[in-house]
């Protein structure tokens, strides 16, 4: 991209200088047997020249035959021998690159990139580059391996996860997988292809692995050793119990019933003692519980002690009343008693400070 930009900034600049577009091409450019090549061709727009005809020829003998023809109709490939391996650019005005895949050996020739322009006084003017294109076989190189996801080469169990091999040659390019035994056995052919596929990983596929790359040319080449790590996830968080004075790790947690929790610092990896298994978040959760359990026990019983002082709060009010109720009723017994009379008469009870007995008998 940075050379088609070079390209095309140096179109411009000699167009302005000349006044007319200049194409702008390499003279030669090599591609790789049965791989895909670019052949640059570039100008630089100007104000009031329209691009009227675009065409790719190769020399056959003395004379070039046209290949690929752009015209206001569309796009037109001419020679059987292409259809379905050419392309010529049309996303960038001023980038009429051709692109020719799967390359033969006879690909090797002459091309040339040829443009037409009309110009602003309604002439025509027409402008060429004669680019030399080279077809070589080239040897496989040494692959290299790589992961298909950011966590490199040890994840955590039931991960999908692919290992690559990639090498560049001439194509095709056969990869062969390969994992390391242990006893100094010859390694075991786990694969044929390029991507080796844990679909999900296991703590069993934990091991060395390598692959190899053969390409049509030259001889096998074999990658460097990888070690892949398949860390088993129900051991990723387990606790174990330590002395208070030990301490193994950066971040240890302790509770009342002598809990340890050691925190590694990969993949927060975590060990426990007597109650193996449990991770520190359903520690946190058991004694969130019992301390909910505490509180409400303590609540009902602090509710039911008040409700109870209520209660004998409001019969001794009633047995007051009822006391009080009955002193009365004596009391005016005893007073009726004190002053009747042989005749029924009526009276009454009075406020007045007398110290008469019988306020209300006549004599």
């Amino acid at each position: 991209m940075g050379f088609l930009l070079g390209l095309l900034l140096l179109g411009h600049l000699a167009a302005v200088a000349y006044g007319h577009p200049i194409l702008e091409a390499p003279e030669s450019v090599t591609g790789i047997w049965k791989g895909n090549i670019n052949i640059p061709c570039t100008y630089g727009p100007l104000k009031g020249y329209t691009q009227v005809l675009v065409k790719w020829l190769v020399q056959r003998g003395s004379d070039p035959v046209t290949i690929f023809l752009r015209d206001s109709s569309g796009d037109h490939i001419q020679q059987a021998k292409y259809r379905g391996r050419l392309r010529v650019n049309h996303e960038i005005l001023g980038d009429v690159s051709f692109q020719l895949n799967t390359l033969e050996m006879d690909d090797r020739n002459h091309y040339t990139c040829e443009v037409t322009w009309r110009t602003p006084s309604g002439n025509q003017v027409v402008r060429d580059k004669i680019i030399d294109l080279r077809v070589q076989k080239v040897s496989v190189s040494k692959p290299t391996v790589t992961t298909g996801s950011g966590y490199g080469f040890t994840v955590p169990q039931g991960m999908r996860i692919s290992l690559q091999c990639q090498a560049r040659g001439s194509p095709p390019i056969s990869y062969v997988w390969y994992k390391e035994q242990t006893n100094n056995q010859e390694p075991t052919k786990i694969a044929t292809l390029s991507t080796l596929l844990f679909k999900p990983a296991l703590v069993a596929d934990s091991g060395y692995y390598f692959c190899t790359a053969k390409g049509r040319v030259g001889s096998e080449q074999r990658s460097n050793i990888v070690k892949f790590v398949v860390k088993d996830s129900s051991k990723l968080l387990e606790t174990k119990t330590e002395p208070p004075t030990t301490m193994q790790s950066p971040m240890e947690v302790n509770s009342s019933w002598g809990w340890t929790t050691e925190v590694d610092d990969y993949l927060g990896k975590t060990s426990a003692g007597p109650g193996k298994g449990l991770p520190i978040f359903a520690i946190v959760l058991i004694i969130s519980l019992c301390c909910m359990v505490v509180f409400t026990i303590a609540y009902i019983m602090l509710c039911r002690k008040t409700s109870q002082q209520e209660n004998i709060y409001e019969v001794a009010s009633v047995h007051a009343r009822e006391a009080n109720d009955s002193g009365e009723t004596m009391r005016v017994n005893i007073f009726a008693s004190g002053c009747s009379s042989e005749e029924p008469a009526s009276w009454t009870l009075s406020n007045d400070d007398s110290d008469e007995p019988c306020l209300g008998r006549e004599y």
